[in-house]
C-alpha cells in the first residue's frame, strides 16, 4: 500500500532524510539520499517501494514511508516562503521535534528551536558562486562528518555526495557520481597547481574511470570525504611522507573547473 501515491507522479519526502536504495528493499545497498520537503519523480511501484528520481535526474528505491503525495499542481500555489536548513532542530504546533540536515526544507508550520535557516530567496546572497566562498562552506558544515556511502549531508556523506552538496549550496549543479562529476566542466591545472574550488578526480580501476572527487583548497591542499580517511579529511598534497597523500597522488586522473 502506498498511501496515495500514484505512478507515474510525483511525491515530497516527508523525512529528514528518505535512503535511496539500489534494490527495493531495505537490505540493499544505498546509493544516494534525499531530503525533507524536496520533490521526487515517481517511476515504477514494486510493493511498498518506488522507483524515484530526483532533481539531478538520480533515480534510486525508495519505500514509501518516507514520502508524500506532492501536491496537486492545479491548487493554489502556497504564499510560504521556502526555508532551507543548514542544520536544525524544529517545533511543529503539536509541539513535536526534529533535527534537519543541511540542505532539507522546512515545512511552513515549523518553527526553528536551535540552529540556523535561511530562505530559497537568500541563498544566493548567503552562498554565492564564489571560490573562496565555496571552500569555506565544504570545512565549516562537513568538518568532523563521517564517510557513509550514499550520503549527502553532514550526518554521513560520500565524497561526490559532500561535492554535490557544497556546490549545489551555492547554485552549481552537480550529477550525483563522481565519474559523473569528472565529465563536467572544463580541464584544470595539474594537481599541484590546482586553484580554489577546483574539483580533482582520482581513479583506482584498471579503466580509469573516477571513483573519488575531492575539493582544492589552493596551495598544494584539498578537502575531502575519504574512505581511507573514515570521513572528512584535508590533506597537504606536498607532504610526500604521508603514504596516504602518496597514494592520492598516484591515482590523479584529471581536474575540471565548474564554476
Amino acid at each position: 500500500m502506498t498511501l496515495g501515491l500514484k505512478v507515474p507522479g510525483r511525491a515530497i519526502v516527508r523525512a529528514p532524510i528518505a535512503p535511496m536504495y539500489a534494490e527495493p528493499y531495505v537490505a540493499s545497498t544505498q546509493i544516494s539520499q534525499r531530503l525533507a520537503g524536496h520533490p521526487v519523480e515517481l517511476l515504477e511501484k514494486q510493493d511498498d517501494w518506488l522507483l524515484a528520481r530526483g532533481v539531478d535526474k538520480y533515480e534510486g528505491w525508495i519505500h514509501h514511508g518516507f514520502l508524500s503525495p506532492a501536491p496537486d499542481s492545479n491548487a493554489r500555489r502556497s504564499s510560504q516562503v521556502v526555508r532551507v536548513s543548514l542544520g536544525c532542530v524544529t517545533k511543529n504546533p503539536s509541539g513535536t521535534r526534529r533535527s534537519l540536515p543541511l540542505g532539507a526544507r522546512l515545512s511552513p508550520e515549523e518553527v526553528v528551536t536551535s540552529g540556523d535557516e535561511v530562505s530559497q530567496t537568500e541563498l544566493e546572497t548567503k552562498f554565492p558562486r564564489d571560490a573562496i566562498a565555496i571552500i569555506r562552506s565544504a570545512q565549516e558544515f562537513f568538518q568532523g562528518t563521517s564517510y557513509l556511502w550514499g550520503g549527502i549531508t553532514p550526518w554521513g556523506a560520500d565524497c561526490s555526495g559532500f561535492a554535490q552538496s557544497i556546490f549545489g549550496l551555492h547554485g552549481v549543479a552537480l550529477p550525483r557520481d563522481a565519474w559523473q562529476q569528472s565529465e563536467t566542466g572544463t580541464e584544470s591545472a595539474p594537481l599541484l597547481e590546482l586553484e580554489p574550488a577546483d574539483l580533482a578526480f582520482f581513479s583506482d580501476r584498471e579503466d580509469r574511470r573516477a571513483t573519488h572527487v575531492a575539493i582544492s583548497l589552493g596551495r598544494c591542499r584539498l578537502v575531502h570525504l575519504a574512505l581511507g580517511r573514515g570521513g572528512f579529511a584535508t590533506e597537504n598534497l606536498a607532504d610526500s611522507q604521508d603514504p596516504y597523500v602518496a597514494k592520492l597522488r598516484e591515482r590523479f586522473l584529471r581536474a575540471k573547473k565548474v564554476l
